[in-house]
């Protein structure tokens, strides 16, 4: 393997966008069929893209895709399959000690299987014979609340509602999904300061903001139709404020790929006007400091604080409680730096806060989006054309499902029409969340894991735990397209059900169906595949949750089949049960689909007075504790999410290499290290340590005291117990670690 560290000197996009996109396409031998699929990624009469849920500017466009979309499209649509014969070949045992970028590449799952003990291998199943597994062990659990059942957020919302309603009806609220792990923090804090866990901008507000602040994010890697947008605004004139420890080169500087001036000409537009670089955790001292700005400065709209805020004089006592030293140490920059930032925003008369989840996978992560929107609230900026706040979602579907009832803490009103709707009373105990789960396992309370879609074993944090609990379970199975880590640990049964893919017709009863998706920015709109399935054993997610249903609650009055034979039968039920889906059949299937309405939006607060709420949250000491380190993961340029494409990482100016530490020139020299040295990671925590080991030190531009590398490899150092106040994120972006040189390790 060529392991190779340069700099990379160039804009973001441009030709390597392009190459990097062929590149891919033809690794999976799909060159014309490729070409042919993503002239239908999002658009009107094709299918969403199965990567990131940015939303899409326009429906009749040729061209609504990008880099990492092209690497999700090509994995998806390949011409490498798995059947039978690749399973005999190999253990489980054997599979396990592949790593994750061989495991995806071997591609699709064609058929069902089984776990067969007395081999270790996995062995074909008919459908009906592993739907009829799983509902015996169902059925055999002493309480339905011993099951769990986990979700993608890359599920439908046809079948994100569906399984909800077979798991509500089967008896438990256990539904911790993927939001656990990433914006869980998002949706608590805004609803309780602006009745809504969902940002209120469209892409519209793009276009008329005078200044938009990135916290936390690198879209070039994660969002990167994003970077058309921020484009797009730097070149009329909008200032873009980037924050994140981490230089990140989609955020200096982008090549627009759809641009014939910038590729022919060799031109780039300069994304953030101004980059901080705070210290990781620190974007909460950071926004305290911007808060204080703008009260020592008068810089508050006072006719929109009086009409509709409460709390001012709150935060006022807390903000100005903070003293700069207080706020200089904690944010890890200077005065200047901060105050810099808070003249770009005070100046701005429309302002857009987006932000991913180097906000969000930290301890105070609520208090931190608490303090955002409070600064968005100082200065009217809900509610006005061109400002607002904006969570970046990374999973395509993942805000729809939990619009579709996906929450393990479900809203009561949406339990009463779903009780109303299908003649049941589902069960009010909350279930367990991801971090819940895991734990759940462990004492021996779980029977049963089901998932749609994900890789839990892999995504979740506490790799050891985590793999040790799921080998508790009774049964596991896994609704994939992909052979991924969960599969390899499993509990005593275990069940791989292949299901089809965005891009793929969808054929049932009364013909090829569509399903909905809903974007960052509150879109719902039509995806409808082209391509012929992978395999004829392939089932629809839609499907795999009814037949399991049906077989699971033959007596539940629910005719599961028969709302499967056409999906408009399910969306029937969606508009009776989910709000803002009223008419939803006939306004999905208007080009680009329809936006759900949000009150805040239109400066209407779902809160117990009715007013925004300003929300004050103190800033703690700032302790160094001597020898550790603080460690953020990322992905790679060749990732999305767990799925691992290849080894390089271009925009970072990393080739053939899954383990670099990323880490200031000041830690190397204070540590003794060098550049390209080896080293081990270990985590300190309250419980004892947790061992990383074999990562390549790579000098990069990020503050000391602060390390970065990727995961899933990393996901073994955050501790269980270590996530954010009351939304229980793991606090992937902040662990405490120390670096010890290979040859130590003995």
């Amino acid at each position: 393997m060529t392991r190779r560290i340069r700099p990379y000197d160039k804009p973001a996009g441009g030709w390597d966008a392009l190459r990097s996109s062929l590149r891919h396409v033809q690794e999976q031998g799909i060159v014309a069929k490729g070409a042919r699929t993503l002239l239908r990624a999002n658009q009107p009469d094709g299918f969403d893209c199965p990567g990131c849920a940015w939303p899409d500017r326009n429906p009749h466009s040729s061209f609504e895709f990008c880099e990492n979309g092209v690497k999700a499209v090509a994995a998806e649509a390949t011409a490498r399959s798995i059947g039978a014969d690749f399973f005999a070949a190999q253990t489980v045992s054997e599979l396990a000690a592949r790593d994750d970028q061989w495991l995806e590449a071997q591609g699709r799952l064609t058929e069902p299987l089984a776990y067969d003990p007395a081999s270790d291998r996995y062995r074909p199943i008919a459908w009906d014979d592993a739907f009829a597994r799983i509902a015996a062990s169902l059925r055999a659990q002493a309480s339905p609340d011993r099951a769990l059942f986990y979700t993608s957020g890359r599920t439908s919302n046809e079948a994100a509602f569906l399984y909800q309603l077979f798991v509500r009806r089967f008896g438990t609220n256990n539904l911790p999904d993927c939001s656990n792990l990433c914006h869980e923090p998002s949706g608590l804090a805004m609803r309780e300061q602006i009745g809504s866990g969902k940002g209120t901008v469209t892409l519209d507000d793009f276009a008329a903001a005078e200044a938009i602040f990135v916290f936390g994010q690198n879209p070039g890697t994660n969002h990167p139709r994003m970077l058309g947008e921020l484009r797009a605004a730097a070149r009329r004139g909008c200032r873009i404020v980037a924050v994140n420890p981490l230089r990140e080169r989609g955020l200096e500087r982008f090549a627009d790929p759809q641009s014939p001036r910038e590729m022919l000409g060799g031109g780039s537009t300069e994304i953030a006007s101004l980059y901080l670089t705070p210290r990781i955790g620190g974007d909460l001292a950071l926004l305290t400091g911007l808060a204080r700005c703008l009260f020592e400065w008068d810089a508050l709209d006072r006719d929109f604080l009086a009409g509709h805020a409460s709390g001012l004089d709150e935060l006022r006592a807390c903000v100005l409680g903070a003293g700069w030293d207080a706020i200089e140490a904690g944010s890890g920059l200077a005065r200047a730096e901060i105050e810099a930032a808070a003249r770009i925003y005070g100046e701005s008369r429309a302002t857009i806060v987006c932000w991913g989840m180097g906000i969000t996978q930290h301890t105070r992560a609520v208090a931190t989006i608490q303090m955002l929107v409070n600064l968005l609230l100082l200065r009217g900026n809900i509610g006005r054309p061109g400002a607002g706040p904006c969570p970046v979602r990374g999973h395509s579907n993942v805000q729809g499902d939990r619009t579709m009832g996906i929450d393990e803490r479900p809203d009561p009103a949406f339990l009463d029409r779903l009780g109303a709707a299908f003649g049941f009373a589902p069960p009010r105990a909350h279930g367990h969340d991801v971090v819940g789960a895991i734990g759940a396992m462990e004492r021996g309370e779980i029977d049963t894991f089901f998932a749609l879609g994900g890789n839990f074993a892999a995504a979740s944090p506490d790799s050891a735990r985590t793999q040790a609990a799921l080998r508790r379970c009774r049964l596991t199975a896994h609704v994939s397209t992909k052979l991924n880590r969960s599969h390899l640990v499993h509990g005593d049964q275990a069940l791989i059900l292949p299901c089809l893919g965005r891009t793929e017709i969808d054929l049932q009863a009364e013909g090829p169906q569509g399903v909905t998706v809903e974007d960052s920015m509150s879109m719902v709109h039509i995806s409808t595949g082209m391509n012929a399935p992978a395999s004829a054993q392939l089932l629809s997610e839609p499907a795999i949750v009814a037949r399991l249903a049906a077989v699971t609650l033959p007596d539940a009055g629910i005719d599961w089949l028969w709302l499967i034979g056409h999906y408009d039968r399910i969306r029937t039920r969606i508009a009776q049960v989910v709000e803002g889906f009223e008419d939803f059949n006939a306004r999905v299937r208007v080009p680009g689909g329809f936006h759900l309405r949000n009150p805040a939006r239109e400066r209407q607060w779902r809160t117990a007075d009715g007013r925004a709420r300003l929300l004050p949250h103190a800033l703690a000491p700032a302790i160094a504790t001597p020898g550790l380190l603080q460690l953020m993961t990322v992905r790679s340029h060749d990732q999305y999410n767990t799925t691992v494409y290849g080894l390089d990482d271009r925009y970072r100016g990393v080739n053939g290499e899954r383990r670099p530490l990323f880490i200031s020139r000041a830690d190397l020299d204070r540590l003794g290290l060098r550049a390209g040295e080896r080293v081990d990671l270990i985590s300190v925590w309250h419980d004892g340590e947790r061992e990383a080991l074999d990562f390549l030190l790579v000098e990069y531009a990020i503050p000391a005291g602060c390390v970065a590398s990727y995961f899933p490899e990393t996901n073994a150092l955050v501790p269980l117990d270590h996530h954010a106040e009351r939304a229980r994120t793991p606090a992937s972006k902040s662990i405490p670690v120390r670096v010890r040189p290979r040859g130590d390790a003995a």
